[in-house]
């Protein structure tokens, strides 16, 4: 096992489980991506909030920055931009739908044993897991 396959998650998950819980300690919610860029878009009925927009800005940031620094295979997307945008849009759907995302539910909510994001995280993992199995086997 290489440092790479190792280390960089490790220290990723590190940083991620970090974040949520100064961000907690801060704002007295929990760091949910989908509710964040809700709000830095004012989509939640209070306008634009600043904090979600700074939010959203750290994340491009550190994309960048990450981007720049280390070394990543490069990503060939052959699906038209149409079908990403569609997709893109049922994910969106769907994180309003099950009042919240991956972040929210699978790193905060699991940690604060919410029953509403245990069964959220047990759905999502789960549909992930049949798309996965049909996307090997079933093919074109």
């Amino acid at each position: 096992m290489s440092y790479s396959s190792f280390l960089l998650p490790l220290a990723g998950g590190l940083l991620i489980g970090l974040s949520a819980a100064i961000y907690l300690l801060l704002n007295g919610r929990i760091a949910g991506i989908s509710g964040l860029a809700a709000s830095a878009f004012g989509l939640t009925g209070s306008g634009i909030s600043w904090l979600g927009v700074g939010f959203l800005g750290g994340i491009l940031a550190g994309a960048a920055f990450a981007a720049s620094f280390l070394r990543f295979p490069i990503i060939e997307v052959s699906s038209s931009p149409l079908l990403l945008v569609a997709g893109g849009l049922i994910v969106g759907f769907g994180t309003r739908l099950g009042s919240g995302c991956t972040s929210g539910h699978g790193v905060c909510g699991l940690a604060r044993l919410s029953p509403r994001s245990i069964v959220a995280t047990v759905v999502f993992m789960s549909v992930a897991a049949v798309t996965v199995l049909i996307m090997r086997h079933f093919p074109g």
